[in-house]
């Protein structure tokens, strides 16, 4: 009997094993089917803005909807930058990205450095408090923040907007998680080999913390040059606007909005995240999934 068992169970687990192939390519498919229409789902709105930003403006909202535009308006384009100083706009966004983006680096990786490899009372505790404020939303302190900075003579100045974002807790949250992942041997080494703790933050900390970097850099630059309610609150002079209040000065009124020119704007405002987006999505990707783990 037991002979009898021992046959029949391994040509049952063998019939198993000869349709799990089957069930795992159908699973595949339909994974990959489902990963289809989300992108599907996720790039229409896109795909509609580049559509209607080479429409004329009357037929931008036409019922039905057109997707594909019938005469192809090219001259938005060239009208955005005849017709505004978007020019002006870019360079003070990209001023302010870039700017914020490298302070917020320099300080969530340093800051990171300190509440991960140096030993002081009370350190758990001032982090918890430090990643607490995240949970604060921002509109309960503008307020606040604004009396501050307008006594100290910084509104209607690009240096609001950076002091305001110097600083972030979800930076050096995001840091302290990666430098957990790093051995603790290494900086030991470099103690040893007698750097102080500044050079074994910036010679071994730092090179080895490349992916996290890029996600802080990737997340802070997007998040900074979509910003519309801090430039809106603290911009008023048209000359330091960025490309979020001046795209949005085109939206005068109801009935007086070229909306195929306000599309080509919009585009334009896309097309620089769309394209660093994609040249570091490698690292952003590897970023966030090694800031998780701990070594």
């Amino acid at each position: 009997m037991s002979e009898t068992m021992t046959l029949v169970a391994p040509r049952a687990t063998r019939r198993q094993a000869g349709s799990s192939p089957v069930a795992r390519r159908a699973g595949r498919i339909a994974l990959y089917a489902a990963l289809i229409i989300a992108a599907a789902a996720l790039l229409t709105p896109f795909f509609w803005m580049v559509m209607s930003s080479l429409k004329e403006a009357n037929s931008v909202f036409s019922v039905p909807v057109r997707w594909l535009p019938e005469v192809f308006v090219w001259e938005n384009y060239v009208d955005i930058w005849q017709r505004s100083d978007i020019l002006t706009w870019i360079r003070n966004t990209l001023v302010l990205s870039v700017t914020v983006t490298a302070l917020q680096v320099l300080t969530g990786s340093f800051a990171a450095y300190g509440f991960s490899r140096v030993r002081f009372p009370g350190r758990n505790g001032l982090f918890l408090l430090y990643v607490a404020t995240i949970a604060v939303p921002w509109q309960s302190y503008m307020i606040p923040q604004f009396i501050m900075l307008t006594n100290a003579g910084l509104a209607n100045t690009l240096w609001s907007i950076i002091f305001l974002q110097t600083f972030s807790a979800f930076g050096v949250f995001l840091m302290k998680q990666f430098y957990e992942t790093i051995p603790e041997e290494l900086s030991e080494a470099g103690r040893l080999d007698g750097l102080s703790e500044y050079g074994i933050w910036w010679r071994i900390m730092v090179p080895l913390s490349v992916p996290a970097i890029a996600s802080l850099s990737l997340l802070t630059f997007v998040n900074t040059w979509n910003d519309y309610l801090g430039p809106l609150i603290y911009l008023r002079d048209p000359s330091l606007w960025t490309l979020q209040l001046g795209l949005q000065n085109f939206v005068t009124s109801l009935y007086d909005v070229d909306y195929g020119v306000l599309f080509a704007g919009l585009v334009i405002s896309v097309l620089p995240i769309a394209i660093i987006f994609l040249l570091g999505q490698r690292f952003f990707v590897e970023g966030i999934a090694t800031s998780g783990m701990k070594g």
